[in-house]
């Protein structure tokens, strides 16, 4: 008996396969780009994610694909697919980074118990309404990626909550806000019944099966959002339970079995089972690194070299936020750069600072966690950006924390398909903390006072320069 997990990604689309003892059996991936017609858009033509499912399917194993008895889902959280009642999307998938609907925030004035980004499903359905009004008089659902994808797969229109919760159209707890929904003039039906993530939402179409080389007739979970996913394929299971994940942005979540309370600069959703989670998330992380290294003409073996080859200088420091930042200065508007540079730097001093300004931006966001009641002090460590041992310990030095490598290339896949298994039954609750995969300590924290003075001067100059930013105020 074999598992399917997709996970639905912003620039590419995942598959793993595992088995009856949550053991990766098999794996692939299909990447694609996203789409910005105008400025600040985001976008993805829903016939680009069904063709990297098919290539990514014919590129498993057949046998394993025979196997298959269940299929779970997991999709980027936020963004919006509006279908008519066929399920065929109106328009492109429009998604997270968008930032188009940026000057309609005013509609969730503060406070709110999750911050609002502009990229998530009410105001993009807000700006819908405004500049698109025949697609949405056209769409009979506003779906989630995931859930347009089951959808599609032969499974029913529904949605769960730690997605729902996430499209600030829904209370924390992912039950959908009608009051609010009226404000909008939005359709109350345009929005999916509710069920849990772990629950059948169907079962695979003839056509999608003969497409997928799958038996047709396997139930489909209803899935869950990509962070919820990658926290259960990297068993989380306990309360405190805390994941790291690095990649183009960084991600801190920690498992909470009662709901947080509301903090500033942090988001508190529901987790893929019935609990919930804290999140930071850093917008920049890799991307930073990456436009560094190209800024620098490095190629990135040379860069870790030169890098971690030197002693950092105390003067220098580096603001990554070259794209704004959510947690936790909910600044859409922060800019990044060096201050303190001389004519001795070298490309390695600089790319020194911008390792260590990553690696600070992401404790500013730990912080706000540990703040809001969640004691940290181990990090399970996910992301493809976070291989090379000597940036394993600088994040272990400057976030005050072990750090455990998890033996799960495909943390979000690998949650998916055990929801898959949850939905026919295989598995229960009770069953997951066993599912966790194992796990290698590969960073300890070591006290070293000039790194935590450096920390202090870049928390020191991100306050002395926000005023720099043009903020955008709601409704300009």
């Amino acid at each position: 008996m074999r598992f399917l997990g997709i996970d639905l990604g912003t620039g590419s689309l995942k598959l793993a396969i595992v088995d009856e003892a949550g053991r990766e059996c098999a794996s692939a991936s299909v990447a694609y780009a996203l789409d910005t017609p105008h400025p600040g858009w985001a976008e993805t033509a829903v016939s680009t994610w069904w063709r990297a499912l098919c290539e990514a399917s014919a590129r498993l194993p057949a046998d394993e694909r025979a196997a298959v008895s269940a299929i779970g889902l997991s999709g980027q959280m936020h963004g919006v697919v509006l279908t008519d009642a066929d399920g065929q999307a109106v328009r492109p998938a429009m998604l997270w980074p968008d930032t188009r609907a940026l000057a309609l925030l005013d509609a969730w004035p503060e406070p709110q118990p999750n911050p609002v980004a502009p990229g998530m499903a009410g105001p993009l359905l807000r700006w819908v309404a405004q500049h698109e009004p025949h697609a949405l008089e056209a769409a009979r659902w506003a779906l989630q990626p995931k859930d347009w994808l089951r959808v599609a797969l032969g499974g029913v229109a529904v949605t769960d909550p730690s997605d729902a919760c996430a499209t600030a159209l829904a209370d924390p707890a992912g039950m959908w806000d009608r009051a609010l929904i009226d404000r909008l003039g939005l359709p109350h039906d345009l929005f999916a019944p509710l069920q849990p993530a772990y629950a059948a939402g169907g079962a695979l179409s003839a056509d999608a099966a003969r497409a997928l080389g799958l038996r047709a007739g396997i139930v489909l979970a209803t899935g869950a959002a990509d962070t919820p996913c990658a926290m259960l394929g990297s068993g989380l299971a306990r309360d405190g339970d805390a994941l790291l994940t690095t990649g183009t942005g960084g991600q801190i979540v920690v498992l909470s079995t009662t709901e947080p309370a509301a903090a500033r600069g942090l988001h508190r959703y529901r987790a893929a089972t019935d609990d919930w989670y804290r999140m930071a998330a850093m917008q920049n992380v890799g991307v930073a690194l990456e436009a560094v290294r190209g800024w620098l003409s490095y190629e990135w073996t040379d860069a870790y070299r030169d890098a971690f080859a030197i002693e950092p200088d105390d003067g220098l420091a580096f603001l990554p936020y070259l794209t704004g930042e959510r947690s936790p200065w909910l600044n859409p508007s922060a800019r990044g750069g060096w201050l303190g540079l001389a004519l001795g730097h070298t490309r390695g001093t600089l790319m020194r600072a911008a390792f260590e300004g990553v690696a600070f931006a992401l404790r500013a966001g730990l912080d706000a966690i540990r703040a809001s009641g969640a004691p940290v002090s181990t990090l399970r460590l996910a992301g493809g950006g976070s291989v090379d041992a000597r940036w394993r310990q600088l994040l272990a030095d400057a976030l005050d924390v072990e750090l455990h490598a998890l033996d799960c290339p495909n943390a979000a896949g690998r949650g998916a398909a055990i929801l898959g298994g949850l939905a026919c039954g295989h598995w229960h609750a009770g069953d997951l903390a066993a599912l966790a995969p194992a796990s290698t300590l590969v960073a300890a924290p070591r006290a070293d006072g000039a790194l935590a003075q450096r920390h202090a001067r870049f928390i020191e100059l991100y306050g002395r320069v926000e005023t720099w930013f043009d903020t955008p105020k709601p409704g300009t």
